[in-house]
């Protein structure tokens, strides 16, 4: 994958009265990888998305997906790429069905093309016997497969997911995910562009990933290269019956712990060198100290994990 499908200059949105948004991003997404895009709400994901799909109009700088400028040809751009927003966006006047076969008349099909593909979309996101369903009808997860089978119906170079997930149970979220796996897989062409919170999607998905915080890229690459692009490789979590004294903790830090995290004082969180067993010394010297351990968690290093990194602060704090 060496060709830019997606190239973005010093793009910049501003908001009044002085809120920046994104701020003179410089981003190049590579024909047919799932490229991530993570960080907290107020990152400015999904205003970045909003610019990328003509919906958000830059205050400044240059982007161009699929060869289109997306500012000056906005009209062009749209034909190129598919979104699948946040919200649900089905028309609930229209059954399932409907819904496809008016997307298709929308992007120029005939009236029988537009059937046969609704048809054929329906049965790649598991909605066949549901045609004649009104979309009201749909579960979340439903819903989401739908929106993800329009956006893609008229065969756009990339698509667009703003949190694709979110607010899904797990058995959904998980489907979501084979589906898109599915798609790329048959269709090596199609490049996707995913944001997301969740670290646990983006590493399972994303071929390669951009950490944003403040309106700004803090780092990219492919998921395994930004974790192994950490000094350390073990996250652990202690969990005590009381209160972990500020003499304890220091100890545990001169033991090895690094990057401490904890939002609770009965429980220490930190990251470690793999190897060391600093996670099981660290518990040992907490029972010596007369705690009571009550979990012992030692993990891998996650993307979580990086965006702290660079940040000083968990995802869920940001």
């Amino acid at each position: 994958m060496t060709d830019d499908i997606i190239v973005t200059q010093a793009l910049t949105k501003r908001f009044p009265p002085d809120i920046v948004a994104v701020d003179g991003l410089d981003l190049n997404v590579h024909a047919g990888e799932i490229f991530g895009l993570l960080g907290p709400n107020g990152a400015g994901k999904s205003t970045t998305i909003g610019m990328l799909t003509t919906r958000v109009t830059p205050t400044s700088g240059r982007a161009e997906v699929g060869g289109v400028d997306v500012i000056g040809r906005p009209a062009i751009a749209k034909q190129v790429i598919g979104v699948v927003p946040q919200t649900n966006t089905l028309d609930r006047a229209m059954t399932v069905f409907e819904n496809l076969e008016f997307h298709g008349r929308y992007f120029g099909m005939s009236k029988s093309d537009a059937r046969r593909e609704a048809r054929s979309f329906l049965e790649r996101v598991r909605l066949a016997d549901r045609a004649s369903a009104p979309v009201m009808a749909l579960s979340g997860g439903m819903a989401q497969r739908l929106m993800v089978a329009r956006a893609i119906m008229h065969r756009p170079q990339v698509l667009f997911l703003d949190e694709p997930t979110a607010g899904l149970d797990p058995q959904s979220r998980r489907a979501i995910w084979t589906m898109l796996e599915n798609m790329t897989g048959t269709n090596p062409d199609l490049s996707v562009v995913l944001t997301t919170h969740a670290m646990d999607e983006a590493d399972h998905l994303c071929d390669r990933v951009a950490i944003m915080d403040r309106g700004h890229i803090l780092c990219e690459d492919s998921p395994e290269a930004l974790k192994r692009g950490l000094a350390t490789g073990e996250r652990v979590e202690i969990e005590t019956d009381r209160a972990i004294a500020e003499a304890d903790r220091d100890a545990i830090v001169a033991l090895g712990a690094v990057n401490w995290r904890s939002l609770v004082p009965e429980t220490a969180q930190f990251e470690a060198r793999p190897g060391e067993g600093i996670g099981r010394r660290a518990a040992g010297f907490l029972e010596e100290k007369g705690y009571r351990v009550l979990h012992l968690t030692i993990a891998p290093v996650s993307l979580e994990d990086v965006f702290f990194s660079y940040t000083g602060h968990a995802l869920r704090e940001a």
